[in-house]
Formats: structure tokens, sequence, C-alpha cells
């Protein structure tokens, strides 16, 4: 009964969460609460073990409320757009280093964790250049998608946070295993935007390259940005790249909690560029909402990771599938998740990946003596750097609206370069002692 209710559970939610008809927060509470009643916990039982699980991830809800809204704040003041305008013109009109320039922005912009933003950030800025050259847009959002997906790795970027939440460890202390593998990734990355620079260039010069003259300036085109210029403080830059590198420094150096940094660190950037308090409750009222829901989902999984630990479902669940799996694979089902992890992830999507079939993995392969650590390290990297060529992912509708590619066309020419970069990452990962065969 434990096996086929957990299944069951499982299934549900991973179909709800692919067919978008409700948010996740109600999905991943109701579902497993239903199931549990299924099962013959009466409400105030199933409360008890809601309440285990959302005690495991309440230090992750407050990371993601606050760090959102303090890289929200430095997005408003223009610390992203300095930079990005900066390296803009050091590159010039050379397309290898374009294309290099663009794997750095899209870095840079995704410190904050946030999909949207990093495309904002990156798109507009480069696809006038992009044209202008006439590098192809594909090649845009192949370097904008290895960026993200690097980046991603990011405690408050989400997927680390739920992998931290199924665990019921501190996502920074996750984050800080997976950082040599992320400085790998970001390497990869900029590679990658060279290569891809050079096969431009060479392409370009078989087709002939398109009249400069004929292109629009990039201060003419209209994709570039012209609102929140009354949020911008450029007196004050300094400053705020100081105050976010110092924020990023602290978290890496552990000297405190996560959440502690980035409420300490929202604070000091509204004193220092928003002085009235109408100024101040404007830029949290404007991020506050994204943040909310980021927050109420990593508490509402919590409260699914709670029923399924308490119940026994987990357990049963993975003793089920002990049965079916062959002993010589047993002790490698980690890394075969991680090899497949980026198709998987585009086809499933970021809530069903990590709180459906993440657990169910890790609790399988801990009967061979993988730890679930290990499995989770090793499946979040692929899932990850697949992030904006998954059909399930907002950001990637956005991306491919800005530079009018179809789906088809960017997954076609963008997957075989991204699940590269996921195994190298991998490889990496293995070869550097972090993950475990």
């Amino acid at each position: 009964m434990l096996p086929l209710v957990g299944y069951l559970m499982i299934f549900v939610i991973v179909a709800l969460l692919l067919k978008g008809k409700m948010t996740p927060i109600v999905v991943l509470v109701v579902v497993p609460f239903l199931a549990a009643l299924l099962l013959g916990y009466n409400p105030v039982e199933i409360a008890g073990f809601i309440k285990k699980g959302v005690s495991t991830t309440m230090n992750t809800a407050i990371l993601l409320f606050f760090s959102v809204i303090f890289f929200g704040v430095m997005s408003d003041v223009g610390v992203f757009d300095i930079v990005v305008d900066f390296l803009v013109k050091k590159a010039g009109m050379n397309v290898v280093a374009i294309t290099t320039v663009t794997a750095i922005v899209a870095i840079i912009a995704h410190l904050d964790g946030a999909t949207a933003t990093t495309v904002l950030i990156t798109i507009p800025a480069m696809y006038p250049i992009f044209r202008r050259l006439g590098i192809r847009p594909v090649v845009l959002l192949c370097i904008t998608a290895a960026g993200m997906g690097v980046m991603n790795l990011v405690p408050w970027g989400g997927p680390t946070a739920r992998v931290a939440t199924v665990l019921k460890m501190d996502a920074t202390a996750i984050w800080h295993m997976l950082i040599p593998i992320q400085i790998v990734g970001a390497v990869l990355t900029v590679t990658l935007g060279a290569v891809l620079g050079v096969i431009e260039k060479r392409r370009l010069a078989a087709v002939g390259a398109p009249s400069l003259l004929e292109a629009r300036e990039p201060g003419e085109d209209p994709l570039e940005k012209k609102e929140g210029l009354e949020l911008r403080r450029p007196g004050l830059l300094l400053w705020n790249v100081g105050l976010t590198l110092l924020v990023i420094g602290v978290l890496v150096a552990n000297l405190m909690t996560a959440y502690v940094v980035f409420l300490l660190g929202l604070c000091v950037a509204l004193m220092l560029n928003y002085r009235t308090l109408k100024e101040q409750d404007g830029r949290i009222k404007a991020h506050a909402p994204s943040a909310f829901v980021i927050g109420a989902t990593m508490i509402s999984a919590g409260a699914m990771v709670g029923i399924l630990n308490e119940t026994g479902m987990m357990e049963a669940m993975a003793r089920t599938l002990l049965g079916i799996i062959p002993p010589a694979l047993g002790g490698y089902i980690h890394m075969i998740f991680g090899v497949f992890a980026l198709p998987l992830g585009m086809m499933i999507g970021t809530d069903a990946y990590f709180y459906g079939i993440f657990p169910l993995v890790a609790e399988v392969a801990a009967q061979y003596g993988v730890t679930p650590l290990n499995t989770g390290l090793t499946m979040i990297i692929g899932k990850n750097v697949g992030l904006m060529i998954s059909p399930l992912v907002p950001a990637t509708y956005l991306a491919i609206g800005l530079v009018d590619v179809e789906l088809k066309e960017h997954i076609r020419f963008s997957f075989k370069w991204l699940i590269s970069i996921s195994l190298l990452m991998l490889c990496a990962g293995v070869l550097l002692g972090i993950i475990r065969l």
C-alpha cells in the first residue's frame, strides 16, 4: 500500500507541475496531504509531519526571500548594466571578442540567480551588436543559456536550494562543494563563447558580412532599455559594486549564516541608494512578489518532504525499486541520472525533477552505498546547464521572443553545446573528488 500510494502521489505531482494547471505551492502541499489521508493518518498527525518538514526548509526560504530582493535592488541601481556597457565597449566590433564578452556578461548577469533578469540584461544589450555584425541570434541564446546554467548553482538560484530542502541541509554548504565545478563551468562557458565566435567569423567570411551602414546602431534599437532610469545611482556605482562583492565574498568564506548576509546587505543597499521611506518601500514591494513565490515554494516543498519521510512512503518506494534495478548498476544509478540529467530536466521541469525524481533516486542509491549528498551533487549539474532550453521554463520563451527565434531552432543549435558542458562539468566533479563513483 505504501509504495503504491507513494508512486501515485509522485505521478500526480509531476503531471500537475508539467501541465501547469496549479501553482507548485498548492501541488506540493495538497497532493501529499491527500496521500497521507489515504494512508489513514488524521489531519493532526499530518500537520505534525508538515511541521517537521517545514522546519528543515525555513533557512533556505528566508535566504531566497532576501537574496531576490537584494539582487533586485542591485539591478535597479544599475550595477549590472554599467558592467555590461564597460565590457561591450572593450570588445568593440570584433566577432570573437563580442561572443566571448557575451559569455562573461551572462555569467555576471546571473549572479542574482534570476533567469528573467539574466535574459533582460544580456540579450537587449548584446542583440543589437550581434545583428549589426551578422552573428546568428541562436549563438546569443546558446551562450546566454550556458552562462545562466553554470551560475544557477548559487544557493539562491533555486536548484541548489531544492536539493538542500530534500537533504535537510544548508544550501550554502552544498554550494561550497560545487564552487570548483562552477569555476570549471564558467571557464567552459567563456571558451564556448570564443569557439562560437570563431565559427561565426568563418561563416561570415564565407557568406559575406552585412553592411554595417545598413544595420541599426545599438543605441537606436527598440530593445535598448529606457525605463527605470530614475532608479539608477551612477554616483554610487563603486559603493554598490563593493557591497555586492562583499556580500558574495562573505558567502564564499562562510563567515555567517547566508540569509543574515543578504538581510544585512539589503538593509545597507536600501539605506545607501534610497533615502526616503517611500523609495525603500517601493523597491521592496517591486521585488517582494517574486521573492514570496520562491520562498513559499521552498516551504511547500518542505511540507512534501516531511510527509514523504514521516509516513515511510519514501523508504517503501525505494525498496520497490531495489527489486527492479540490476545489482550491477545499483552503485552507478547516480551517475546514470547525472549523465541524462539535462534531457530529463528539460522534459519534466525543475520542481518535478528535484521534488519528484531526485528524492527517489537518492533513496535507492543510498541502498547501494551512495550518499544522498553525492547523488544530489551529481544530478544538479546537468539539470542546471539545460535550464534555458527547457520548454517548461518561462525565461526560455522570453529569450527566444526577444530575438525572434523559434524554440525548436534554439534547442537544435544549443543542445549539443550545453550537454557537452554538462558532461565535462560532471567529469570535472569526478576528477576533483567532489563526486564519487
